[in-house]
Formats: structure tokens, C-alpha cells, sequence
């Protein structure tokens, strides 16, 4: 019989908890989508019909091929575009550093939908720059289909490749590089063959968020595909499209999902598990010394990225203040826009700020108690829980969607139809933000601080709530703003998941483009940009006032 400490108590009961409401709400799901991909449509005979009918199907291949191209493009250009970016910030001398790394995170904020929504506006058939171009005689056509969808998730997914490269290029030990330089080897081979090797876990960490982000999202998809199948918006078609009692195709469809991002994480655990990437660091990397051509250089090219990938955004708010007529944009100022955004309800504004302030802090309040349980309690049942906290990284908001429909639709749980499963939804997907930010902060705090409150008589829980989070409050804060804004600008869940009385912004925006109203969609897109810049900047000063008064 294996004895556990009083210490070790509470970090198990939380486990106990999380291994609950994660079985419960992702698990139970996750696996209802399985099981209805191998029955018939009323639901009750076993069947692989289905399977053989979607994967004969020269359409879904097509869908299925074309999702995994656009993840392996995207991926490949925000590495290419973020790991050069990475270095400058690292390493060389570029002027206004710290306000290039503020901008550099406001894609992150900002939802991608709103960017597809703002190059259609500027590149699209009728958009402002494609009208210019064909004035002009330059022949162009528009941005949809895979180029526009590659491009805006290079633009908007880039800083998962830049911060995590940024922090291993800054971590690596200033001695390897000297050791090669001093063997003979060139600063620039210096870098192919010692310093990009090194940070190669952290850039591909990056990119399979990028790859994933990509495969699941539906929203940039929804607007620029076009007449290109993509693997997440074909799931929701056949989900909304099935009539019969079990939605066989769209669970086909959502394991296919699945399958897909589960090879990426091998793929990547197997080339990290061949190769030692550590350098016992002892000194970080100093600003190199170069001449004035490349400062300038890598200067210009750090800008030109970071502004280059704000200007669908800069774009969409000056737009949301022109004239439409229908879906033709006039360049004469209006507020019309906004007045019939306002029009017709004020409900959907109020339910994102509302629903997407309650699933940020029910999600650092399951999140955050995990993250302090795998991190306080090493043990296989710990190790366990880590890997299904982050499975939702890899979970199609579309897939997780549709089986909590199939899971709670009747039976003893009926959640459908109301705001606490979309909710639920989201606090699902975002619980690893949490996970994450607070296990990083733990890491930091010497366990013995709590070992000393526990031994003085103090309780396991009140030793948390009084001494860790306090402890804590700087990752907490941060992942419940991540969160909050992933949320409010959430869309493949959403728009599965809402009722009428509970739609959204980004279901306002969905809806408007669905009956070409440009004037309102790009009216919700500004409040949305506003709504989720605000909280992040007031957020990131009260954190900063904090920080000093600390000091």
C-alpha cells in the first residue's frame, strides 16, 4: 500500500477533480464522436460504411489533402518569416525593441477571423487594392483560396515561432558559439550548424501550434476557401446538413481531425526524443556586434514584419467607417455601420463580454489547481493528468463541439440550447493557457515556502489560497487574459455550439458575411479589436505598476 503525505493530499484531490470534469467534458465527447463515426445514421447498428463511403470520396480526400497542405505551408512560412525575426530580437541591436515586442504579440489577441475578413475587403473581387490594381492595369483577380488562407495564417500565427525561438536563442550558452567560432567555423555557419540546432525544440514547438491552430480553425477557412474544401468547414456542413439520429459523416470527418494533429505531436516527439538539444548554460548570448548595413537591415525587415501583419487590422477598422451599399464598400465616411450593428441588439456584445469573462475564470479556476497538481505532485497519475489537460491543444473546436452535442443533447445531462455549454466549450479548449502559464510560474517558487506553512499548522488548501496564488497572480492574470481573448473572438466552437438568444460577435460577423452584409461584419470586427486590445492593455499596465512597486 503506497503512503501519502498530508502534502500530497491536496494536489491528488485536485487531480481526482480535474480527472472528472476533463473525463466529463472532453473525454466523454471526444469519444461519442468516435463511436458515432461507426454507426449508421439512426444511431444503433456498427457500421465502416461510413468510413469507406468519406474515404472514396475524391471530395473529402480533397478536403483532407488540402487542409493538411495549407497546415504544412502556413508552418513552414511562420517558421521561415518568425525564426530570422526571433534572432534580430535576440540578438542584434534594433531600435525600439520593447515596443516592436508589444506589437509582435497583438496577432495573438486578435482573432484570425477578422484578418481573412479584412484582406477580403482589400484583395477580394471587389476589394479596395484589387479595384486599384485593375485600374491601374494590373491584372489581378482576388486573395481567396489557398494563397489568401496561407498568407493569413502566416500573419497572424507568426509569434508562436518568434516568442518561444526568442526565449531559446536568449537561453543558449554564449560558449558554444565561441567554441565553434574559435574551431575556425564563420559567425553565419556558426549559426546553421550550433545555434540553430540548439533552439530547434522551442521552433518546433512553435510550429506545431501553427500546424494545429491551422488544421482545426474554421473561420479563416469559412471566408476565404472559396470553392477549396477544407477538412474543418466540411465537418460543420455535414454536422448541420445530417438529419438522421447520429452524425456519421461529421464523426468521420472529426476523427480525421484528430488523427491528423495526434501525427504531428509524434512526428514531433520522435525527432525530439533522437537528438539532445541541452547546453548546460552558464552565461546568455550578448548583442552581436555588426556593421551599420545589417543593423539597418534586420531593423527593416523586424518592422516590415510586425507592421505587415497589423495592417489587416489597422485596415478593417478605417473600413468599418466607409459608406456600403449592400456589399459594395464607398469611400465617404459613415457611421451607419455601426448604427445597424447597434440596430439590432445589443445582446450579442454583452453575451461576449459576459460569456467570455465566466469562461476565464472558470478556466484559471480548473487550470490553474492542475498546474499547481503537476507540478507539486510528480507521479505517473500526475504525468497522466498533464497529457489530457493538453489535449485539447490538439481538439478541433469544431470536433469538440459536436460531441458535446452528441453527449448532452438528452439523457440525465441536457446542456444544449443554453450559455453553460458554450462555455463549457471554450473553458475545455483554453484550460492548457492556464495549465501552462501557472506551471511555469511554479517552477520558479521553491516548494519549501509551502512545506514551511504546511508544517506550521496550516491546511494544504489554505496554504494555496494564502501563499501560492498570491505567488502566483502574475500567470494567472496573464493566462486569464490569453483566454479571455481567445474567447472572445472564438469562432469553429461558437458557432456549432450558440442558440438564438446566445450568439456572439464572431456569430454576428459569421451571419452578416453569410448574407453579405460587409457594412455590419466590419463593424462587430472593430468592436471586437477594441473590446479584446483594451482589457490587454489596462491588464499589461496594472501588471507593469505592479511589477515596480514590487522592485
Amino acid at each position: 500500500m503506497i503512503a501519502i503525505s498530508r502534502r500530497d493530499t491536496f494536489p491528488l484531490a485536485i487531480a481526482i477533480l480535474a480527472f472528472a470534469f476533463l473525463g466529463l467534458f472532453l473525454l466523454y465527447p471526444l469519444l461519442n464522436v468516435f463511436g458515432a463515426s461507426f454507426l449508421d445514421r439512426t444511431g444503433t447498428h456498427f457500421t465502416l460504411a461510413n468510413y469507406a463511403r468519406m474515404l472514396s470520396s475524391s471530395f473529402y480526400l480533397g478536403s483532407l489533402s488540402n487542409s493538411l497542405i495549407l497546415g504544412a505551408l502556413s508552418t513552414l512560412l511562420t517558421i521561415v518569416l518568425g525564426v530570422p525575426l526571433a534572432f534580430c530580437l535576440a540578438r542584434l541591436p534594433i531600435p525600439g525593441k520593447s515596443l516592436l515586442l508589444a506589437l509582435a504579440s497583438l496577432p495573438l489577441v486578435l482573432p484570425s477571423f477578422v484578418a481573412a475578413y479584412a484582406l477580403v475587403l482589400l484583395l477580394g473581387r471587389a476589394g479596395v487594392i484589387t479595384r486599384f490594381l485593375r485600374d491601374s492595369g494590373i491584372p489581378f483577380t482576388s486573395i481567396y483560396g489557398m494563397t489568401g488562407m496561407t498568407i493569413v495564417f502566416t500573419m497572424t500565427l507568426f509569434p508562436f515561432v518568434v516568442f518561444p525561438a526568442l526565449a531559446a536563442f536568449k537561453a543558449i550558452d554564449v560558449s558554444v558559439e565561441e567554441a565553434g567560432q574559435n574551431l575556425g567555423s564563420s559567425r553565419w555557419r556558426t549559426f546553421w550548424t550550433v545555434t540553430l540546432p540548439v533552439v530547434m525544440p522551442a521552433v518546433l514547438a512553435g510550429g506545431l501550434l501553427v500546424f494545429i491552430d491551422v488544421i482545426e480553425s474554421f473561420g479563416v477557412p469559412f471566408v476565404l476557401a472559396e470553392d477549396k474544401p477544407i477538412l474543418a468547414v466540411e465537418a460543420y456542413k455535414l454536422f448541420v446538413g445530417e438529419t438522421g439520429g447520429n452524425p456519421a459523416s461529421a464523426g468521420v470527418l472529426g476523427v480525421l481531425l484528430i488523427v491528423c494533429t495526434a501525427i504531428a505531436l509524434l512526428i514531433q516527439r520522435y525527432y525530439l526524443g533522437r537528438r539532445r538539444f541541452s547546453t548546460a548554460a552558464r552565461r546568455a548570448p550578448p548583442e552581436l556586434v555588426v556593421k551599420p548595413w545589417l543593423r539597418r537591415l534586420a531593423s527593416v525587415y523586424s518592422w516590415g514584419v510586425v507592421l505587415i501583419a497589423l495592417v489587416p487590422f489597422f485596415a478593417i477598422i478605417v473600413i468599418s467607417f466607409m459608406e456600403f451599399r449592400g456589399p459594395v464598400m464607398h469611400p465617404n465616411l459613415s457611421l451607419d455601420n455601426f448604427r445597424d450593428l447597434l440596430n439590432q441588439s445589443w445582446r450579442p456584445l454583452i453575451n461576449t463580454l459576459t460569456l467570455s469573462t465566466a469562461a476565464a475564470i472558470m478556466a484559471a479556476a480548473i487550470g490553474v489547481p492542475i498546474g499547481f497538481a503537476i507540478t507539486r505532485f510528480r507521479s505517473r497519475i500526475s504525468d497522466l493528468l498533464d497529457v489530457i489537460a493538453m489535449t485539447p491543444f490538439a481538439v478541433a473546436g469544431t470536433v469538440l463541439a459536436i460531441g458535446l452535442i452528441i453527449s448532452f443533447n438528452s439523457g440525465w445531462l441536457v446542456l444544449t440550447g443554453g450559455w453553460l455549454i458554450l462555455v463549457i466549450a471554450w473553458v475545455v479548449r483554453k484550460i492548457p493557457f492556464n495549465v501552462r502559464a501557472s506551471a511555469a510560474i511554479l517552477h520558479q517558487i521553491d516548494p519549501s515556502l509551502e512545506e514551511a506553512s504546511i508544517n506550521l499548522g496550516v491546511s494544504p488548501l489554505m496554504t494555496f489560497a494564502r501563499l501560492t496564488v498570491p505567488l502566483m497572480m502574475g500567470g494567472i492574470i496573464g493566462g486569464m487574459v490569453l483566454t479571455w481573448v481567445t474567447v472572445a473572438s472564438e469562432l469553429s466552437s461558437t458557432v456549432v455550439l450558440y442558440s438564438g438568444p446566445w450568439a456572439t460577435m464572431t456569430v454576428v460577423m459569421f451571419q452578416a458575411l453569410e448574407s453579405t452584409g460587409a457594412g455590419v461584419a466590419s463593424a462587430a470586427a472593430t468592436v471586437l479589436i477594441v473590446f479584446t486590445v483594451l482589457p490587454v492593455a489596462l491588464i499589461y499596465r496594472l501588471l507593469r505598476r505592479h511589477e515596480l512597486g514590487m522592485m
